[in-house]
């Protein structure tokens, strides 16, 4: 059935391309003695080879553009463009997530902080660089919900073989189905790099401009969520569900400027664009403001200084600047080091007197902070070591950060990796003014300190394995003021962790393929020890597909179906807060994460990718009444579909 569907659009799409032609050539045909003057043009240039398509990350690894079909290009097929295993969506798309396994790491400076609005935000790690022969172009789109699309468009070219630029946009905007539930995202991405005619010097920069903006309605009522569990078919509606307040609206902008310059001093011939002796020269600056408005005062916030046009605005600012020297000899490996100066810049406009405590308009400081990178391969041996120490500065830390690992076969290893860290909170739990007046602190706060190991064997036909331990002092994080008999009574405060938080976790993934058939599974376990404070998390994430795979019609079309199921044990999620964009951990209101069942229905024609999605199918037969956070309900079924398109000129 599906072969005979699939060969029938391929016939409907060949005959509209047909007539197209003959209606483009129509007038054509009263002139005949001009038709055979025309030259066909054949094109016998050599297709350059897909490998020659380069992507340099910023950390200088190289792989090259994959437009292969798997199911793990399946996994990142979401709004983020990244594997969600670990988290669980909020209802509408652009929103938060609840967090399903521990991701605590910390900054070497301070940031602003406002979690739950920095998922999307593209980072230093999600901006790679190019060298292609051709231009290059990636098209992702995929479909929303209710009213509005997610789109990601990107291209990049060589000028020459010395110069490249790229450029892209990826876009959002999706209704939701509940009230003031709206969501829409902006982000603009311009870079290149230039390589010099002897390899001496190379340049590579970037600029992004990023915003997400978010209707705000603090949850659904307590009416609303007795409502919403009675599972009533007057409710499928979801816009008869009140929520708390319809008048609210968050903003988060992001800017960052980067300009990584490096001159070979001395250069070598066998490994082009590396150098026995370089100087680098690195700068960045990074722009984030986080803005809530809101047109009347919510009672369950608390007393504010206004009881009209809540405005709150929190901006922050930070430059680096950075020298090293780096040197890549065979016998000795990679190695990079050098100081780098930062000056930081938190704050408002406004200073803020209340209860006999003045909180400053802002938090200044200027930072000095030794660096190293080391790297290195010893036949089957891989070493690599980040270190950052601090000189000066308040709002900065100590990060020690070293794996090694041993390689055997093509894809195997097996190794371990230590993490040391010694940071500052972000800046956000330091300091923070509202016209809420609950919501106005400033606070001296000890560092977290954190110590993490793990072991890991990767064994890709086998299975992939990784068990780690953490020891976590001073886990800094919101918590609820008193106990709110309701999640809208949300006077939220900064707590630090009395004891010492320990965490352990193990991550096994394995897949299995009978013929055309896999079934791909991973499993992860985790506990926590803490007398209930500021890390709640499930004791098991799971998730389990089984998917078959075939080629049709002599190889033209790939295709791939199956389900794909989604499990989490039950534990206390945590609350969402707008006032602070960020969570709140609570021990009142445990969630039971529902199991949610997707079919998906892809397929790969020549360079493009084709998804069609039923997310929650189980809901479609049995009304949705679970919730993904406190006052948060999951998102209900729907039916989405795209496509990632690359193509090559």
């Amino acid at each position: 059935m599906f072969k005979n569907l699939f060969l029938l659009l391929i016939i409907l799409f060949g005959q509209n391309i047909c007539a197209q032609t003959l209606r483009g050539n129509a007038g054509q045909f009263g002139n005949r003695s001009d038709q055979m003057k025309q030259k066909s043009v054949v094109d016998n240039r050599e297709k350059p080879p897909i490998t020659d398509y380069k992507i340099i990350s910023h950390t200088q690894d190289t792989t090259f553009v994959d437009t292969t079909l798997s199911i793990a290009k399946f996994y990142k097929y979401n709004y983020l463009r990244k594997d969600n295993f670990d988290k669980r969506a909020y209802s509408n798309i652009g929103e938060g997530y609840t967090q399903l396994a521990n991701k605590i790491k910390n900054n070497a400076i301070s940031d602003i902080g406002m979690h739950a609005k920095q998922h999307p935000i593209l980072g230093l790690e999600d901006v790679s660089y190019y060298h292609v022969p051709t231009p290059l172009t990636e098209l992702y789109f995929k479909t929303t919900l209710e009213q509005g699309q997610s789109l990601d468009a990107f291209f990049t070219s060589n000028i020459s073989n010395k110069l490249n630029f790229f450029i892209g946009y990826k876009g959002l905007r999706s209704l939701g189905r509940y009230k003031n539930n709206l969501t829409s995202q902006g982000s603009f991405r311009l870079g290149g790099s230039y390589t010099s005619d002897n390899k001496r010097y190379v340049l590579k920069t970037h600029f992004v401009s990023q915003d997400l903006s978010t209707q705000e309605n603090g949850g659904l009522t307590s009416l609303a969520i007795e409502q919403y569990k009675s599972k009533s078919d007057e409710f499928d509606d979801r816009t008869l569900l009140a929520v708390n307040f319809q008048d609210a609206e968050s903003k988060f902008y992001h800017k960052r400027f980067v300009l990584d310059q490096t001159y070979h001093l001395i250069a070598t011939d066998k490994n082009a664009g590396a150098g026995a002796l370089s100087l680098n020269h690195y700068f960045n600056f990074t722009d984030k403001e986080y803005n809530y408005f809101q047109q009347n005062a919510f009672d369950g916030f608390g007393a504010s200084f206004t009881e009209l046009k809540i405005n709150n605005e929190t901006e922050y600012q930070q430059l680096n600047n950075a020298f090293n020297l780096a040197s890549n000899l065979k016998n000795i490996g990679y190695l990079k080091a050098g100081l780098e100066y930062s000056h930081l810049n938190y704050g408002y406009r406004r200073k803020v007197v209340l209860n006999a405590q003045t909180i400053p308009n802002n938090l200044k400081d200027d930072i000095l902070q030794f660096k190293a990178l080391y790297s290195n391969q010893f036949n089957q041996i891989s070493l690599q070591a980040n270190l950052v120490a601090k000189i000066l500065g308040e709002y900065a830390g100590n990060i020690l950060d070293a794996e090694a690992a041993y390689h055997f076969g093509k894809e195997n290893k097996f190794g371990a990796n230590l993490l040391i860290e010694k940071t500052s909170p972000d800046l956000q739990y330091h300091m923070f003014q509202s016209d809420y007046k609950a919501y106005n602190w400033r606070k001296d706060l000890d560092e977290v300190e954190q110590q993490k190991f793990t072991a890991f064997l990767q064994m890709p036909k086998w299975v992939n394995i990784e068990a780690s331990f953490s020891r976590i002092k001073n886990l800094t994080y919101f918590e609820f003021s008193d106990s709110p008999q309701a999640i809208s009574d949300s006077v939220v405060s900064v707590t630090q962790a009395s004891s010492k938080t320990i965490y352990f976790d193990v991550k096994a993934n394995k897949e299995i393929a009978m013929g055309s058939f896999k079934w791909d599974n991973t499993l992860l376990f985790q506990k926590v020890t803490q007398n209930n404070e500021g890390l709640n998390l499930p004791d098991y994430v799971f998730r389990s597909t089984l998917l078959f795979e075939d080629n049709w019609f002599k190889n033209a079309l790939f295709l791939q179906t199956g389900l794909m199921l989604n499990y989490a044990s039950q534990f206390y999620a945590d609350a969402y807060n707008p006032i602070v964009g960020n969570y709140v951990v609570q021990n009142k209101w445990e969630i039971d994460v529902e199991p949610q069942v997707d079919f998906f229905f892809n397929a790969k024609i020549q360079q493009t990718r084709l998804f069609f999605q039923l997310e929650n199918v189980l809901d479609a037969f049995t009304t949705n009444n679970a919730f993904v956070a406190p006052g948060l309900p999951s998102r209900d079924f729907s039916i989405r579909f795209g496509l990632v398109w690359n193509f090559f000129l």
